[in-house]
């Protein structure tokens, strides 16, 4: 059985990280960069009357830093202290200017287990148009700089089939939704 042997901080901030040596079976040790950033949460908002879904856009350094532009993704957000579904309406609001009801669990999952602790929490969640209420785009505080987006959910198919639609949170949750709602897609 591997052991952890020490965990030393290298970094601490908004993320952490750390270097931790393991042991393996035969005690021989090395060492591994582990990205401390903890839970987080995604969901992806539709509208099942009108087949429209609610996404974001928004500058991300490293997407920058290898010479692309914004790319859309699902609503998501850090796990403060908060519960799942606590942060998951929250992060609606703030980013989407949506009020959510009901939130469909879909599952947690790691996103970087090789050198991250991330792991997301991913929701579907209906809304109407009444249920978008507020302005969205993220706080000023945060810098976030959020563009909302409300497009077609066949048309994000579309976009996923021709290779389009990179952010993972967002083509796991188009999955969930189509496997438990295809009327949706046209």
């Amino acid at each position: 059985m591997f052991t952890i042997d020490s965990v030393r901080a290298i970094y601490q901030g908004w993320l952490n990280l750390v270097m931790v040596r393991l042991r393996a079976p035969d005690g021989t040790t090395f060492d591994r960069h582990v990205v401390e950033v903890g839970r987080a949460v995604a969901v992806l908002p539709y509208n099942p009357t009108t087949g429209m879904a609610l996404l974001v856009s928004m500058p991300r350094a490293p997407v920058m830093l290898l010479g692309q532009a914004d790319l859309l993704e699902a609503i998501a957000g850090k796990l403060e202290s908060d519960d799942p579904e606590d942060c998951t309406r929250r992060e609606a609001l703030e980013e989407g200017g949506v009020q959510l009801g009901h939130l469909d669990h879909i599952g947690q999952f790691w996103t970087i287990p090789a050198i991250a602790t991330e792991r997301l929490d991913y929701y579907l969640a209906e809304y109407a148009d009444a249920d978008r209420g507020g302005p969205g785009g993220g706080l000023a505080q945060e810098h976030e700089n959020i563009t909302v987006h409300e497009l077609p959910l066949a048309e994000l198919w579309a976009r996923y089939e021709r290779g389009h639609l990179p952010d993972a949170k967002l083509v796991t949750l188009l999955f969930a939704l189509r496997l438990r709602h295809p009327h949706l897609f046209g």
